[in-house]
């Protein structure tokens, strides 16, 4: 069960992993696509760069998604090995990636609010200005159609493969 627990966790890492590679490589048409519908709404571009607004695989979008990889990796090379260590931190890490995920999928699908409220609480009079959803739409649609099917079987890998990580650990 510990190989099972590894090869699992070893898909939770390159599912992490696919953030920053799709970002990196589409972030740059979504910053574009974003400009544009900012330009479209008498926004100045420069209301991005200086709220720290990215679309790229720039700071915690790459960062983040890294380390839950490399921490992954580092358990997964634990449980391969028959170190006891391994189940400690798979009940440990895979618990926190599944509710990481959680946490992500519901910053996905509330987006447009989180990001009005967050705009909101800045006070800036040009950030309350922008049509929010507009705004998140152009970026979306800048990425190709099937990153959105990407992120759906990351959404599965992550969730089931943490669940069943953790279920290989209890039967172990």
């Amino acid at each position: 069960m510990n190989t099972f627990a590894a090869i699992l966790q070893l898909l939770v890492a390159a599912a992490f992993l696919s953030i920053p590679v799709v970002r990196a490589r589409y972030g740059a048409k979504a910053k574009a696509a974003a400009e544009a519908e900012l330009t479209r709404q008498g926004v100045p571009v420069t209301v991005l760069a200086e709220n720290n607004l990215r679309f790229d695989a720039g700071g915690h979008e790459t960062v983040v998604p890294v380390s839950v990889s490399a921490v992954m990796v580092a358990v997964a090379g634990l449980n391969l090995a028959g170190n006891d260590w391994g189940h400690l931190l798979t009940w440990i890490f895979s618990s926190i990636v599944f509710l990481g995920n959680v946490a992500i999928l519901y910053s996905n699908l509330t987006a447009v609010k989180g990001v009005e409220a967050a705009f909101k609480r800045k006070g800036d009079p040009m950030l309350l200005r922008i049509n929010v959803a507009a705004f998140l739409k152009a970026a979306e649609n800048a990425f190709p159609s099937w990153t959105w099917i990407l992120q759906n079987v990351r959404h599965t890998v992550v969730f089931a493969g943490s669940a069943l990580a953790l279920v290989a650990t209890i039967v172990a």
